[in-house]
């Protein structure tokens, strides 16, 4: 009787680290995913506003 407790709290403890790191896994993604995007995004920012001073036409 005690081997069947035994195995009823390993089977739990086991469904609750697997659902814990599929929740913790996507929210590490979707994070990294955002700041990588913000970077290229500031990159390319930077990119379009040089070539703009570059061609304006500072005589006028």
């Amino acid at each position: 009787m005690t081997t069947a407790s035994e195995e009823i709290e390993l089977d739990d403890d086991q469904v609750s680290q697997d659902s814990e790191e599929q929740s913790e896994q996507p929210v590490e993604v979707a994070k990294t995913n955002l700041a990588k995007r913000r970077v290229i995004d500031n990159l390319l920012d930077e990119r379009r506003l040089r070539r703009q001073l570059a061609d304006y036409d500072f005589d006028s």
